[in-house]
Parts: structure tokens; sequence; C-alpha cells
């Protein structure tokens, strides 16, 4: 039987959390990074699919190469950030289907041979895990900065020359300095977003 997590929790992942604009210095190491996958890889994904791929930005050379793919309004925040994660999808995920879905023995060419199913899953789910980093790293104190402004194209050739893995978002993490923080904005009320049927 589960429980509801107490208030400071909830205010943790949620009621209090903020999108971060600034970082202190104060770096993220190896050992963080590595308990950050760890709490985050266990999310759900369709048939445990699980095509989320990462690559966290730490060195200055990596900074360079990202830099020219984000727009302008992004790139100081991005490059003070201790770790910029790079949420990408795997166009060839099923190829772990066996390992990762043996209740199925057909899923890896259910996968392989319809493109369209198989873009569709890899899109969905990795955004699906790159909200799954964003509550892990929340859950381990480190704060948050996801973004969608900058050239996915521009990262791809960087980053993923072999067409592979493809860029979905990214984030900025590290440990949050509130100075950035603009005015939190309103979030719809539960009648306009929300349909009972």
């Amino acid at each position: 039987m589960t429980h509801s997590l107490d208030s400071t929790a909830l205010d943790q992942m949620f009621l209090a959390a903020r999108t971060f604009n600034k970082f202190t210095s104060e770096p993220v190491g190896d050992d963080l990074l590595k308990q950050l996958y760890d709490l985050y890889k266990w999310g759900p994904t369709s048939m445990n699919t699980q095509p989320g791929r990462l690559v966290f930005v730490r060195s200055a050379e990596g900074k360079e190469k990202l830099k020219p793919a984000l727009m302008p309004n992004n790139v100081e925040k991005t490059m003070a950030a201790p770790v910029v994660a790079i949420v990408a999808q795997d166009t060839a995920f099923y190829d772990h289907m066996p390992t990762q879905f043996p209740a199925m023995p057909g899923a890896r060419d259910m996968f392989a041979n319809n493109a369209g199913l198989c873009a569709e899953t890899a899109s969905r789910n990795s955004a699906l895990q790159g909200a799954y980093l964003i509550m892990a790293a929340r859950a381990l104190g480190l704060a948050t900065g996801p973004m969608s402004g900058f050239n996915p194209a521009a990262v791809n050739d960087a980053f993923f020359p072999d067409g592979r893995w493809k860029a979905n978002f990214l984030i900025n993490l590290g440990w949050g300095d509130a100075s950035g923080n603009r005015p939190r904005g309103p979030r719809l009320a539960f009648e306009d977003s929300v349909v009972l049927a």
C-alpha cells in the first residue's frame, strides 16, 4: 500500500518548484548524475520501450559545441549551467525490446517494421522520460531549467552525426540560484482544462 507524500515533498516536486534560469557555480558530480539516472530510469514507458537517451554536457568543449544551436536568449544561462542534459530519442530503441519486453517476443519487429509507430513511440516516450528526469532531479535537490529554444538539427549534427539518436529537448541542471527566477506564471483552473466523462 502506498501513501501520499508529505507537504515538504510535494512542495519540492511540484507546488514550490520552479524553472531555474540561474545556477550556482557548484559542480554536479558523476556520482550524483549516476544517482539521477538510477532514479529516472524507473519511470514507465510504453511496453518498456525506454527510447530516451541522455547526454550530460559539462565540459567547456561540449558547451561550445552546443552553443551555436541555442536561441540567443538561452545562450548565457545554458553556458553558465553546471550541466546541460540533451534529452534525445533512440530511433532504433526496438533493438533492446527482446531484453526489455520479453513478454512479447514479436515486439522488436512490430516497431522495426512500422516506421510511423516507431517514430511516434520514440518521440512520445522520450519526452515522457525527460519529464521523469526533471522530477528525479527535483527529488535529489537539483534545480532544472527545461527548454525547447534551440535548433534540434544543429544539435543532432554536432552530437549525433550517425543519425540514430535525435534531440528532443534540453534541461539545464545544477544547484538553483533563485535570484534568476521570473515571477511564477499562473496555471489553468481545473474547470478550464479537465473534462469529467
